[in-house]
């Protein structure tokens, strides 16, 4: 997870948007601290409106030009965009000295549009550029450290600019300013560090009308059901996190009884709960696009939004922050505010990465502008949502934070019924994980989209799980009956879509129907797995492959990805010893290792040359398993 961010092809990226974030919420909190509540602090319904008013000021442009701006990135230098948009952002907070020392209640709403437009235009470059400097298996890391780098920052600007706004006037207008500008300096020379990305070959070099682009952004996003998908999946968080941070205040001093202290630590958890799940879901997924923790995040959304409901208020009035940490119930809060942000770094992350992977390099700019349109309506049907539940008609906030949780758990709910195989695939893998110790190479060899066969050598009952788990992509299995039909593991063979086939001819049928199953599958793009042993190996050394692969070849011609798998034999799930599955485990925590090879074509995907290949690759796992396998009095 470090060495990412050490290194120049991501962290000036990151430190780049992660300061303009800080520098976005440092001076929208201080615009409104200073001014908005400075100049009518005893009238709450101007003050109200002021606040409304400032938030659908920096949010319009979302919807006005995200669209312009994933045209931008899509047609030009990316690397070079991001510059002049930092210069752009250097520009405005050099506005925003004027602004903060003379108070000027009309620069501040015209200065809060400009930060907006800079915003919309920033947002869809700075996922759109993760593709090009990193491989498909880092992605999700790359986006896991941009989820905590950006909610870190919505954090770190909200706090500081609530500490400056208690100095004294003559001394937080100063230190406000260097303040805003030494962060927009230091951002705009972190961008300068990033490497080239130029645009994809045949990229759209027209230039688009700003409010032209919209209508062109958004068809683009519904002909693609799976992008899109993934888009309303993103917005459903943001428009429960929008919910959830307009309560924050309201829940601070109603059911806290706390004064800016509590505000700032129910913030502060929740925030630094999304980024600890982005993360986790970094670690989790061990390079693959691993949307179980989609499903998961939700679930965890929707426990902790009822958690925190049914908290109960403190008797408290103006707390001081000494007295807060006394109180286990404002602990409990905090848990659930952390739960609820964990939950949301998990379902996020996943989303973005399959944007990313499965956008067009041309047009990957304009999809991710579409998801921010999509985000900036989701954001305002929140801000409609909380009035009508708080204002109109008048329910408690424990009632309203109830229905957040609610809606979070239906989510994940319906996602669990739509297609188990995500989370439980992601539970199989991790109790895997569990058992053994696992090493792999080379996963970046499965290629990111399209039909491809991997073929491996057969050693346990166990392999399927472990090749499937390590997949950056689900897999189809082509296996012999008599293991699909194993009683201990038939029931996830046919949740991730396991193909059986009768390896000794004993059904003729068999073998017709398994192959056009396969036949189905790589031409809807699909990744299968085979092992041309067609059975466990019964010495631990790899058999003959068998033909079926030159006739799987020849029917669907697509790349083939070989690997090789070691340190399962001599498990009670392998014939070492016995029959498997007739033993009692003696081994835990054993090295498995399992390494792919670059892909081969069809026409050289012979099963001479792919038998080679495994053997191979299997010789090079064994070198890092065999140790492990020696201690424990077993043979390679």
């Amino acid at each position: 997870m470090s060495r990412l961010i050490a290194q120049r092809r991501f962290a000036p990226l990151f430190w780049t948007q992660a300061l303009g974030a800080l520098n976005d919420n440092l001076l929208r909190t201080l615009l409104l601290l200073v001014l908005v509540f400075a100049t009518l602090p005893d009238d709450p319904m101007r003050q109200g409106l002021a606040t409304n008013l400032a938030a659908g000021l920096f949010i319009l442009p979302f919807l006005l030009f995200s669209a312009w701006g994933g045209s931008l990135a899509d047609r030009l230098d990316k690397q070079r965009l991001i510059r002049r948009l930092k210069l752009f952002e250097l520009g405005i907070m050099l506005l925003a000295a004027a602004v903060v020392w003379w108070e000027s209640r009309p620069l501040l709403y015209g200065l809060l549009l400009l930060m907006g437009v800079q915003s919309a235009l920033f947002g869809p470059v700075k996922y759109a550029i993760l593709p090009q400097h990193l491989a498909p298996t880092e992605l999700v890391r790359g986006n896991a450290w941009v989820g905590l780098g950006t909610f870190a920052a919505i954090l770190a600007g909200t706090l500081l600019a609530g500490l400056l706004a208690t100095l004294p006037p003559g001394v937080s207008r100063p230190v406000a300013v260097l303040a805003l500008l030494a962060v927009a300096v230091a951002g705009l020379a972190a961008s300068l560090m990033i490497p080239p990305a130029p645009p994809a070959a045949g990229s759209d070099t027209a230039a688009r009308h700003p409010l032209g682009s919209i209508w062109a952004v958004l068809g683009d996003s519904l002909r693609a059901p799976q992008l899109l998908s993934a888009m309303l999946g993103i917005s459903a968080f943001w428009f429960l996190g929008t919910c959830y941070l307009t309560l924050l205040p309201a829940w601070a001093s109603q059911v806290v009884g706390g004064q800016a202290s509590a505000f700032n630590l129910l913030l502060a958890a929740f925030a630094l709960g999304v980024g600890a799940g982005a993360m986790l879901c970094a670690r989790l997924s061990a390079g693959r696009l691993e949307l179980g923790l989609v499903v998961l995040g939700a679930l965890l959304m929707g426990v902790g939004g009822l958690w925190l409901a049914g908290s109960a208020p403190l008797a408290l009035s103006a707390a001081t922050l000494s007295e807060l940490l006394l109180q286990l119930g404002f602990w409990r809060m905090l848990a659930a505010l952390g739960l609820v942000g964990m939950g949301g770094g998990l379902y996020i992350v996943p989303l973005y990465t399959l944007i990313q992977m499965l956008s067009r390099e041309r047009q990957r700019a304009r999809m991710i502008a579409a998801n921010n349109i999509f985000n900036a309506l989701l954001m305002l049907v929140a801000a409609l949502f909380g009035m009508l539940m708080l204002g109109v008609a008048g329910v408690e906030l424990p009632v309203f934070v109830a229905s957040l949780g609610g809606i979070a758990l239906l989510i994940g709910l319906g996602l669990l019924v739509r297609g188990p195989r995500p989370l439980l695939r992601l539970l199989i893998f991790a109790l895997v994980h569990l058992i053994y110790r696992l090493k792999f190479r080379g996963r970046q060899h499965i290629p990111a989209r399209g039909a491809a066969l991997v073929v491996c050598n057969h050693v346990s009952f166990m392999d399927a799980l472990v090749i499937g788990g390590a997949s950056p992509r689900p897999l189809r299995f082509l296996m012999d009956r008599p293991i699909y039909e194993s009683p201990w593991l038939n029931w996830w063979f046919r949740i991730v879509g396991a193909i059986p086939v009768d390896a000794d001819r004993r059904d003729p049928g068999s073998v017709r129907r398994a192959l056009d199953e396969v036949s189905h599958a790589l031409r809807h793009g699909e990744v299968v797995m085979l092992f041309p042993e067609g059975r466990l190996t019964p010495d631990g050394e790899i058999q003959r492959f068998r033909r079926g692969l030159d006739i799987i070849l020849a029917r669907d011609p697509v790349p083939v990805v070989p690997a090789g798998l070691a340190g399962l034999w001599g498990s009670w799930t392998s014939h070492q010893g016995g029959r498997a599955l007739t033993k009692w485990p003696r081994r835990f925590r054993a090295r498995v290792a399992l390494y792919f090879d670059e892909p081969l074509s069809p026409q050289q995907a012979r099963c001479g040359v792919l038998e080679a290949r495994v053997r191979e690759l299997k010789a090079d796992a064994d070198r890092w398993a065999q140790p492990a396998l020696r201690s424990e009095g077993g043979t390679a």
